[in-house]
């Protein structure tokens, strides 16, 4: 069980510069030039006003933890020496939510808790978790 890989993101033509930019540790999200909202996740077009002119801008990167769970069997074998471990709803401070990894005791998860992102390699690639803020 030790030689199994994390599963990697899958990677499109329309977020592949979503993922280069985490490699670099960089928190970038698409916002709509015509009806300025920000996108997550990427897409090809807005899912607001439906315009096409979406540019990549660098975004803050903290936001306020809305829901999450504690899950105790991984839906990957790679993850299941990692359990239990947290996943929750990021909202983030540009307006858009995300589903993503929590590194966060349990005991401090609370509704509308700070949070900002936090880079952690696995594999090759980075991948964008989510800490306390402050933390």
């Amino acid at each position: 069980m030790t030689n199994i890989s994390f599963p990697e993101p899958t990677i499109t033509q329309v977020s592949k510069p979503f993922w280069d930019k985490i490699d670099l540790q960089e928190f970038y999200l698409q916002q709509c030039e015509d009806c300025q909202k920000w996108i997550f996740y990427p897409r090809a077009h807005c899912p607001h006003c439906f315009g096409e002119e979406l540019l990549w801008k660098k975004a803050s990167g903290s936001g306020t933890l809305k829901s999450w769970s504690i899950v105790h069997r991984a839906g990957h074998p790679a993850w299941q020496e990692k359990t239990p471990y947290a996943v929750g709803i990021v909202e983030l401070l540009e307006g858009p939510s995300l589903l993503t990894h929590l590194i966060i005791d349990q005991e401090q998860l609370r509704y509308q808790l700070p949070v900002t992102i936090s880079y952690e390699k696995l594999g090759d690639r980075y991948l964008p978790f989510f800490k306390k803020k402050g933390d």
